[in-house]
């Protein structure tokens, strides 16, 4: 009896990648361009994003920029190893769910992946956009983490729905965090509000709570450059995982 191949769960998706910030708390070591793209072992931060995305399997990615944004796209061009990428500029700051919002408007595919321009966390990609395509609800990645004064907690009940979001300070003590990977409908996205600054993490995610908004736990490592602190320790995270090559 002849057998069929699964479908592949990257055919409708896109990537998009937050890099729109202006990373001010990083500035006393990263002046002269873009957070994504301080330098970690000779690559921009952002590529390393980009390799887990083709070590996955995504095809396409659009990256939300801002502060200045003409130095991504000189850095990455239109293709990275096959992926096709895009960009949607704002403007003035629209915050991630605003630049979300306008990325949006970029791309026909029905699903997003999401990732947060300044973090990076060690997950396997393909499980976790399964595993929200089988839900057909928003997903958000965790990672746990030994303290989440700095990030904020999110809490969530044994059958992966999210209960609440805490903000930073508020829940000292060890916890899961939001990982800053998100696999989101595109028609759920385009109900953001446009024309303001809106935050996803404040605005956006408590409200989807009702929508079914799940948690996808996560144990491998996580990475915030956010901080000149943080980004001292990429280095060493790095040298760990070896750079995507093509066969």
């Amino acid at each position: 009896m002849p057998t069929t191949s699964p479908p592949d769960p990257w055919s409708d998706v896109t990537a998009v990648i937050l890099a729109g910030g202006v990373g001010s708390r990083l500035k006393s070591v990263v002046s002269d361009r873009p957070k994504g793209l301080a330098e970690v072992n000779g690559r921009p931060f952002l590529a390393f994003l980009l390799d887990q995305l083709r070590g996955a399997g995504a095809a396409r990615v659009v990256f939300s920029t801002g502060f200045l944004a003409p130095q991504i796209e000189e850095a990455f061009g239109d293709e990275f190893h096959g992926m096709r990428i895009g960009y949607s500029h704002e403007t003035t700051p629209l915050g991630t769910g605003g630049g979300l919002r306008r990325a949006a408007d970029t791309v026909a595919s029905s699903t997003l992946l999401v990732l947060n321009g300044d973090s990076y966390c060690e997950v396997d990609l393909t499980a976790f956009l399964t595993d929200a395509l089988r839900g057909r609800s928003p997903a958000i990645v965790l990672s746990r983490q030994l303290d989440t004064s700095r990030f904020g907690r999110v809490e969530h009940g044994p059958d992966g729905r999210i209960d609440s979001f805490r903000e930073k300070g508020e829940s000292p003590g060890a916890g899961w965090i939001n990982a800053g990977i998100y696999a989101l409908p595109r028609e759920l996205v385009l109900a953001i509000p446009t024309g303001r600054p809106v935050s996803l993490e404040r605005e956006v995610f408590p409200v989807w709570i009702g929508q079914g908004l799940r948690a996808f736990p996560s144990t491998g490592r996580f990475l915030d450059i956010g901080t000149p602190e943080s980004y001292r320790e990429a280095s060493d995270f790095f040298r760990t995982i070896p750079p995507f090559r093509t066969a």
